[in-house]
């Protein structure tokens, strides 16, 4: 029986983890085994503060976790599918269903962050990973010297778009309208590109090609009849994110989009079930606030297993 359980290795999970086993809880992490924090596939993070530098994704996990082992986490690599109500020595508690077994917590922290969301177009599944990606840091080393297509005007699209002029000859950003939504910083970078083109008030058809992507066809927005073809050798879709909150369905509550509904406290609708980072119901997504919204979890989680003990100083009852 653990005190928490940690769903999740971004970097709200992995924060969560070294405020509870700082707090000396009996703490266990819990990442997937198949599907990495999406943080680790960004190239560049250059507004985490005391990076003055910039620093990559994969990098920056890697420190948390090695920070949160030396407090004492125990991490395992499972995929969760399902998050249960399980008495046991006449407590309530928490089990947590992994591909590889069970585990069960007085309390449990959900951080499963979020996946691309797909374009559901024609030509996408047939040609993933023949053409088509959803990370420009894996496979934008397969595109030297190619034409490739970046769908999304967001601060990934852009970020990932002026990472892939490293290697593409020519990138086009295809965005549904006439501005980018990328921050201001970002938006003048990719304008100031020589390599960087736009297809404004454009959204994908459909992917087209052979045995590897050929080409994109796109659509006007403005005038459904207006269409045209542009020639391609890989395209990169960053048109969003959708949560991966499936295990919490018909646990606790969630928004119509998906996203966990969580108080001040990071407490879900379900006592003792407490959620944090990309996966929560906010306003701003983002590492600073994943690791705050971590830190608030794992002590939240800390008082709720005080108070089921009787052990809680400031005599908090759950």
């Amino acid at each position: 029986m653990h005190d928490v359980i940690i769903i999740g290795g971004g970097p709200a999970g992995l924060t969560a983890g070294i405020y509870a086993a700082r707090a000396s809880m009996k703490a266990l992490l819990v990442r997937s085994a198949f599907n990495p924090s999406l943080i680790t596939t960004t190239d560049l993070i250059e507004n985490y503060p005391g990076f003055p530098d910039g620093i990559g994704g994969f990098e920056l996990v890697e420190l948390f976790t090695r920070q949160a082992l030396r407090f004492g986490l125990e991490i395992t690599d499972d995929d969760t599918s399902a998050v249960s109500r399980h008495d046991e020595g006449g407590h309530a508690c928490w089990k947590v269903q992994g591909s590889s077994g069970a585990h069960t917590a007085l309390s449990v922290i959900v951080a499963t962050g979020t996946e691309y969301a797909h374009l559901g177009v024609p030509g996408e599944a047939e040609f993933t990973g023949r053409g088509v990606s959803y990370c420009a840091t894996c496979d934008g080393p397969f595109y030297r010297g190619g034409r490739v297509v970046v769908v999304g005007g967001g601060d990934t699209a852009v970020q990932e778009a002026l990472y892939l002029t490293n290697f593409a000859a020519s990138v086009t950003i295809v965005h549904r309208r006439d501005r980018l939504r990328a921050t201001a910083v970002l938006q003048e970078r990719a304008k100031a590109n020589e390599k960087i083109s736009f297809a404004w008030n454009a959204v994908v058809e459909e992917i087209t090609g052979d045995d590897a992507v050929r080409a994109v066809r796109l659509q006007d927005v403005r005038d459904p009849a207006a269409k045209r073809t542009l020639e391609a050798d890989g395209v990169f879709i960053f048109t969003g994110t959708i949560p991966n909150t499936g295990m919490l369905k018909g646990v606790a509550d969630l928004d119509n989009s998906g996203y966990i509904t969580v108080d001040s406290h990071m407490q879900t609708s379900a006592p003792g079930i407490f959620a944090c980072g990309d996966c929560t119901r906010k306003l701003l997504r983002q590492v600073v606030t994943a690791c705050g919204d971590g830190a608030t979890a794992a002590f939240a989680a800390y008082e709720y297993v005080s108070g089921l003990k009787g052990t809680s100083y400031g005599g908090y009852t759950p």
